[in-house]
């Protein structure tokens, strides 16, 4: 059974920074590509990031190009975002995500 804890959310006020945490088990980490889902109150779901099997190659939305960074340790079957310069707009449920499992969520707050 695949499963993704996430965790590392927390509030913070625009500007800071946030180091979410995705811990996968049930499959082999390695061979699967990994993303970022966010959903912000209210809205739909939205694609943050993507790394690939290997960690060579990223993929992000423009809204969190240059300020989120996506990576990933195969050795501690571990997916990491981490989140600088965060905005109002950047306050979601944060979601890790492999083919069609998600994990339960974090909660991520801007706000001063």
């Amino acid at each position: 059974e695949v499963q993704l804890v996430e965790s590392g959310g927390g509030m913070v006020q625009p500007g800071e920074s946030l180091r979410l945490s995705c811990v996968a088990s049930g499959f082999t980490f390695s061979e699967y590509d990994m993303s970022w889902i966010r959903q912000a109150d209210g809205k739909g779901p939205e694609w943050v990031s993507s790394i690939n099997s290997g960690g060579t190659s990223t993929n992000y939305t423009d809204a969190v190009k240059g300020r989120f960074t996506i990576s990933r340790d195969n050795a501690k079957n571990t997916a990491y975002l981490q989140m600088n310069s965060l905005e109002p707009e950047d306050s979601a449920v944060y979601y890790c995500n492999v083919d069609d499992s998600w994990g339960q969520g974090t909660q991520v707050t801007v706000s001063s």
